[in-house]
């Protein structure tokens, strides 16, 4: 502050040095043309005198001569007394010389008093506490804007200000000229500060009838008063938009000083600056604006909201569009004739509603930006979030959860959730947290997606995972029979199947595809609970933090993921072992445009290639799920190779659908928010798996097929009579079924 009073001082000191050297000048001339007169006077008084004196003296002679008759010495004495006068005289010009010269001095010394107190008061009530102005360089609140890949807007984010920065060079040059003619017809001309605008101003403020009242500020005053003052109206606020408005012509060139005019000022309401004013009124970019239009704008900041073409008179805002026109042809800038045919033209104002796309996922946008990029301050730093998000997907994705939704209401299944991953580099391109976020029914604005619901069977995959990691293969063998395990402490447990029926011995291939559960258990029991928990760790399933609540029902799903962890989790599965985290933005750039932050694909390795294979190969295999789902069920995608998985909980409060390929993943839920059972689904075909059919059919409908690419280390041989996949060194060690012997007969 003191540095740039300094500053202003000792620019300023020119100035008023010559200020009081002009004072003071006057002063000595003064001064000097009266000693001057003086002089002369007295040099001619004494030429006189002297004259006289001599002639005295020659009398005197000749009186004392004559001293003795009585008239001469009469006549001596007289003129003895008339020298003595002259002298008098000639003393009494000095005094009152003297006196003048006291006069003058008292009151230069008064004048240079007024002035330095005048100075300190100055100094005290205006200099002392002046905003600092190199905040003029401090971005002010500007909205963040959220866009899909494409570059579409989606939302934006801001707290009162709504404002978009825009550079001079694309403001159009219509605007520039309405705007300098209704505001500041001198502002190329003057110092920051208009004597000329303000006695305009007041002039015009004495007529009767006129509306608003004008203020006299200049444009650079108007920039002082929105970054530095506010609308304070006092007269110590003027005198320092007036200081610092010169201040800032000396920092800064005039365009400069425009520019963030035109990013400063309010347009009406929640809109600053012309961006945001042109796309609220006209749903257009400023650079698209015609000159009815830039007319209409420039006529705003003067009484946004009594000029608002959404208030009681909009008509107003009209008058007001003309008095611009009319400003423009006296300044030059356009011909009467364009005028009159500009003030002619239909302005279409766009209706006043503020929309956002695809609520779910621009909200969870918002949260990633804070918690995992840690940006702050998002609805005042003028980012632009360009996500991952794809439109097409996004919009058809909606709309087959709606209407699958409306198909199932008889199950008692109110609410449906979907997410689309990318998975060669984990983009979200599709989030869909409710049939509908407006509804308020089942409680729309509830995402699912990022919700902890219980995955029921779909959490088996990495069960497998683990025991083909262990040494196991697809074609071991497990028992499906019916199993209690005594647990201290706990009622006896005795996990199911889904059907309550018995395959007896059967592989594991079998046993993952058709989603047996007591085969699951009883894989987990052999693997253990925490190493099944530390490997969901490492494939992206966070949430299972209190190890201490978790058993052998975590086999069937009794702990709860989110739908955004399972998609990261198996989208390594489709990526051929390589984990990339779910993520929905792409880039984020500043204001200016400048990039801040690039996602990084980074693969990290977390199953080996040869694991994720086999993994993929169960879950594609129609065959080996037919025993509980049949043959060319609604898991199978025509003429696609595509893994998928289901999850219905116990008690029938979730039930999933997740299926992928080498290039995308689809995840489907479907339930009740409030955690009420549904009536009936068969195993997924009837409830989330629809939905899960439709879109990945849709998705895939003008792919090329995709196949798993087998990995070097894996082999496809005949085991047990059976061909299967390995990995080279198990196949040696799978254990074969007993060959039944038939009983022989007797004749």
């Amino acid at each position: 502050m003191f540095v740039w009073i300094r500053s202003f001082l000792i620019r300023m000191g020119r100035p008023i040095y010559r200020i009081i050297k002009l004072i003071v000048g006057l002063l000595m001339i003064l001064i000097k043309n009266y000693e001057l007169r003086i002089k002369n006077y007295k040099k001619t008084k004494k030429n006189k005198i002297s004259k006289r004196i001599k002639k005295f003296n020659n009398w005197e002679n000749c009186f004392k001569r004559k001293m003795k008759k009585r008239k001469t010495r009469r006549r001596w004495k007289l003129w003895r007394g008339k020298e003595k006068r002259l002298k008098k005289r000639i003393n009494g010009e000095a005094k009152k010389k003297a006196n003048w010269m006291w006069i003058v001095w008292l009151l230069g010394s008064l004048l240079m008093g007024v002035f330095s107190f005048g100075i300190y008061i100055f100094y005290k009530e205006i200099l002392i506490d002046l905003p600092d102005i190199e905040k003029i360089y401090t971005p002010p609140p500007m909205s963040s804007k959220i866009v899909d890949r494409d570059g579409s807007l989606l939302y934006k984010f801001y707290e009162d200000e709504n404002r978009t920065w825009i550079p001079l060079s694309k403001i159009p040059q219509t605007l520039v000229w309405a705007t300098i003619s209704i505001e500041d017809k001198d502002f190329y001309r003057h110092s920051g500060f208009s004597l000329k605008g303000v006695f305009q101003a007041i002039l015009y403020n004495l007529r009767k009838d006129q509306f608003p009242p004008r203020g006299g500020s200049t444009i650079t005053q108007q920039v002082v008063k929105n970054v530095f003052l506010g609308s304070e109206k006092t007269w110590k606020r003027k005198l320092k938009e007036a200081v610092l408005a010169i201040a800032l012509e000396w920092k800064l060139p005039k365009n400069e000083i425009l520019e963030r005019y035109f990013n400063q000022v309010a347009y009406g309401g929640e809109s600053y600056g012309v961006q945001e004013a042109s796309l609220k009124y006209f749903d257009k970019n400023v650079w698209e604006i015609n000159l009815a239009e830039a007319a209409f704008l420039a006529g705003l900041p003067a009484a946004p909201s009594s000029y608002s073409p959404y208030g009681k008179n909009p008509e107003f805002a009209l008058l007001r569009q003309k008095r611009v026109l009319d400003e423009m042809v006296k300044a030059g800038f356009i011909n009467e004739e364009i005028a009159k045919k500009v003030s002619g033209e239909e302005i279409k104002i766009k209706n006043n509603i503020k929309n956002i796309e695809f609520p779910h996922f621009v909200f969870y946008v918002k949260k990633y930006l804070e918690e995992k990029l840690n940006f702050e301050n998002i609805e005042k730093s003028g980012l632009r979030i360009v996500t991952s998000l794809d439109r097409e997907k996004q919009l058809m994705a909606e709309k087959i959860v709606k209407e699958e939704i409306a198909k199932v209401l008889k199950l008692k299944i109110s609410n449906g959730a979907v997410l689309i991953i990318d998975t060669k580099n984990g983009d979200i391109l599709s989030m869909v947290g409710s049939k509908d976020y407006y509804t308020n029914d089942v409680d729309g604005k509830f995402n699912v997606t990022v919700a902890l619901r219980q995955p029921g069977s779909s959490i088996k995959p990495i069960n497998y995972l683990l025991a083909l990691k262990k040494g196991w293969t697809l074609s071991s063998l497990i028992d499906d029979d019916r199993i209690t395990y005594q647990i201290a402490g706990q009622d006896p447990y005795s996990p199911q199947n889904y059907n309550g029926k018995y395959m007896g011995t059967v592989t594991l291939k079998i046993a993952l595809a058709s989603s047996l559960n007591i085969p699951s258990v009883k894989l987990l029991e052999k693997n253990g609970v925490m190493d099944m928990i530390d490997l969901a760790e490492e494939m992206g399933i966070t949430s299972w933090k209190d190890r201490s609540r978790f058993g052998l029902s975590l086999a069937l799903g009794a702990g709860e993921v989110k739908m955004t962890e399972l998609a990261e989790a198996y989208s390594i599965f489709a990526n051929e072992g390589k984990k990339n985290e779910v993520n929905p933005i792409l880039r984020v750039e500043n204001y200016l445009g400048e990039r801040i932050y690039e996602k990084e694909t980074d693969k990290n390795r977390v199953v080996s290639s040869e694991l994720a294979f086999l993994i993929n190969e169960a879950l594609s295999d129609d065959t080996a799920r037919a025993p509980i789902f049949g043959f060319n069920s609604k898991l199978k995608i025509p003429e696609r190779t595509v893994a998928v998985k289901t999850g219905t909980t116990n008690n029938l409060k979730d039930n999933w659908c997740i299926g992928w390929t080498p290039s995308v993943l689809v995840a489907s839920w479907v339930g009740n928010n409030d955690g009420s059972p549904m009536s009936w689904v068969a195993s997924g075909i009837s409830g989330a798996t629809p939905i899960w059919n439709r879109i990945m059919t849709e998705i895939l409908e003008n792919r090329e097929e995709e196949k798993w690419q087998m990995p070097e280390g894996i082999v496809k041989t005949t085991v047990c009579g059976k061909e299967g996949y390995f990995v080279k060194g198990t196949e040696n060690g799978v254990r074969c079924l007993p060959k039944t012997t038939p009983t022989p007969t007797i004749n």
